[in-house]
């Protein structure tokens, strides 16, 4: 099995124009971990795992994936890099217009440049991890919400990759099809052994996912330990967030 991927920040920095949206953050995640990061919107969540993937540059700092640092990498090396990473966005980011079978068969052809035999095989497989085989020749429109995060989680999956990017993966989703996606999402790492960096608002989902968590506010870690810590905490601005948070859900 190869190596498990672990990520290593160091005083990472980006802004936009005048707003600073990551303030000098340093931050190990170990490997096997399943990270959970928390704050409000437009605190830089979202741009923190576009920075690892290499999607933005940020100002200062530096990104180390597996030793490597992504932030110095050419395009080549980065590409390489980046095939050992699987990014679920929120919407899924399935292709409407391909069915099921052709949005998982695209990176195994555009990636792994896999022969047609071992595609049907590994399509095959990672539907049966998400338990959708049958959804094999559907459209993306003719999936429910839930079904979507499935495919779109086994899209990311496909490739094998070694570390895992969720931006918000249960968005959208009611707390009992949320619960589903998260405990797949936990499965899924156990089984795969992937390290992986969760953005996320959703208490259920992590609750469910989390070695680990980290809160950014104002663009710097304000808090960062397990779940049970963050949620009991006496601070007064993590309190109000997260006495809403629960009320809400």
């Amino acid at each position: 099995m190869a190596d498990i991927l672990e990520v290593k920040i160091k005083n990472l920095s980006k802004r936009f124009e005048n707003l600073v949206v990551l303030d000098d953050i340093t931050l190990d995640v170990k490997r096997a971990e399943n990270l959970i990061v928390f704050g409000q919107s437009g605190t830089g969540k979202s741009v923190l795992l576009k920075c690892i993937i290499g999607l933005l540059k940020p100002d200062t700092g530096e990104i180390y994936i597996k030793d490597k640092n992504v932030l110095e990498l050419g395009a080549d090396e980065l590409n390489k890099v980046r095939k050992n990473i699987g990014f679920l966005f929120q919407s899924a980011a399935l292709y409407d217009s391909m069915s099921v079978r052709e949005n998982l068969e695209f990176p195994l052809k555009k990636i792994l440049n896999m022969p047609q035999n071992e595609i049907n095989d590994k399509v095959l497989h990672t539907l049966e991890l998400v338990s959708l085989e049958e959804a094999i020749d559907k459209m993306p429109s003719e999936l429910s919400g839930g079904m979507r995060k499935r495919i779109g989680l086994a899209r990311s999956i496909i490739t094998d990759p070694q570390l895992m990017l969720y931006d918000e993966p249960t968005t959208g989703l009611d707390p009992i099809t949320s619960k589903e996606i998260s405990e797949l999402i936990l499965n899924l790492q156990k089984q795969l052994k992937m390290t992986s960096i969760v953005v996320t608002h959703d208490l259920i989902c992590a609750d469910i996912i989390a070695d680990r968590a980290i809160f950014l506010r104002e663009g710097k870690i304000a808090f960062e330990g397990i779940i049970d810590e963050l949620t009991s905490s006496n601070d007064a601005f993590l309190k109000n967030f997260f006495s809403t948070k629960l009320i809400k859900e």
